[in-house]
């Protein structure tokens, strides 16, 4: 039986460097496989795989290689803080046990 478009995996991957100007960029989207080989890939290099299926689907309308839109700018910024936030909380905790 064939999935229903609602109920297909979806992913977006995002890249931001905050020493450059501009907001975070789309770097790649995908769908169904393409979605599950994504989440596939981040997880075995140990990059963190957030779920939100809002975010995911307004990240969705953005092109490739391009810069989110203004309106998103809120909720991607309280992802990247939290991020590193957890970054740092990992790196003090492999430090206490060097």
């Amino acid at each position: 039986m064939a999935r229903k478009p609602s109920d297909m995996k979806r992913a977006v991957a995002m890249v931001y460097n905050p020493d450059e100007a501009g907001a975070p960029r789309v770097i790649a989207k995908g769908a169904g496989i393409s979605a599950e080989a994504m989440i596939s890939l981040a997880r075995e290099h140990g990059v963190y795989v957030h779920q939100s299926p809002e975010l995911v689907s307004m990240l969705m309308q953005v092109d490739l290689d391009a810069e989110i839109p203004p309106e998103l700018y809120q909720a991607v910024a309280e992802l990247l803080a939290w991020l590193y936030q957890m970054d740092e909380r990992l790196a003090g905790t492999r430090a206490e046990h060097l």
